[in-house]
């Protein structure tokens, strides 16, 4: 066991998909996963391993924003041995074409963050996805006649802003979605050397004011977690 996960050492598969929801993760062991089993309860952050067509997979967890889920991607590269991480959680577009259920390929994510300045001395560092499984994600979207979108996001340690008006520079700049983890977790994977990738799906735009129920925020979006899914080894 590591400090914030009850697994036993082999009870985590190589390869993990993380919302940040952990309803979201017991709905996609249940929709998704054959004979899976629950690993972990602590604080409750659930998280299930089981089989994807006969492939050994799990899904966890991580909570919201950046220092949460650093802690759970150091803990099961560290500890549990994972080498593969797909972060499907959901996002806010910041344009006006993309709508509610539209799914976004994490090319890189900017933020806000003070985490890797404070990780590189004041200096600013760029992570990115894994270039493997941003391509696999891709091509199988693309074969199942899923529209996707792929480019840089932003990953923000604030979700209430004071500034109505905060993502018109981001957006100016070609960012396409606002959320609050990948930043974190292309740069774990690139300091441990492991595999990451964010599939996104888009719950509101802040353009247009459109936004997803607490419901559809944690059951509607399944093809996320199928891409998740297909493309995890």
């Amino acid at each position: 066991m590591s400090i914030h996960i009850g697994a036993q050492a082999g009870e985590i598969a190589p390869a993990i998909l993380l919302p940040g929801d952990p309803l979201r993760a017991r709905f996609i062991a249940e929709r998704f996963l054959d004979n899976a089993i629950c690993f972990n309860q602590v604080r409750g952050m659930l998280g299930y391993t089981g089989y994807y067509r006969g492939k050994r997979v799990s899904v966890m967890g991580t909570g919201m924003g950046i220092p949460s889920q650093a802690i759970y991607v150091n803990e099961l590269i560290r500890e549990y041995g994972v080498k593969t991480l797909i972060r499907v959680g959901t996002c806010g577009a910041l344009r006006a074409e993309l709508k509610l259920g539209d799914i976004v390929l994490a090319l890189t994510a900017s933020t806000n963050s003070q985490i890797n300045k404070l990780r590189f001395g004041g200096m600013d560092y760029a992570p990115a996805a894994s270039f493997g499984l941003l391509l696999k994600a891709y091509e199988t979207a693309k074969r199942r006649g899923i529209p996707v979108a792929v480019g840089g996001i932003y990953s923000s340690d604030t979700f209430y802003n004071d500034d109505p008006d905060w993502w018109k520079l981001w957006a100016a700049y070609g960012a396409l979605v606002c959320e609050m983890e990948t930043n974190a977790l292309y740069t774990l994977a690139a300091k441990y050397q492991v595999e990451a990738l964010s599939i996104l799906t888009v719950s509101d735009n802040v353009v247009t004011g459109e936004e997803a129920t607490a419901e559809m925020r944690e059951r509607s979006f399944p093809q996320m977690a199928e891409i998740a899914l297909e493309v995890a080894p």
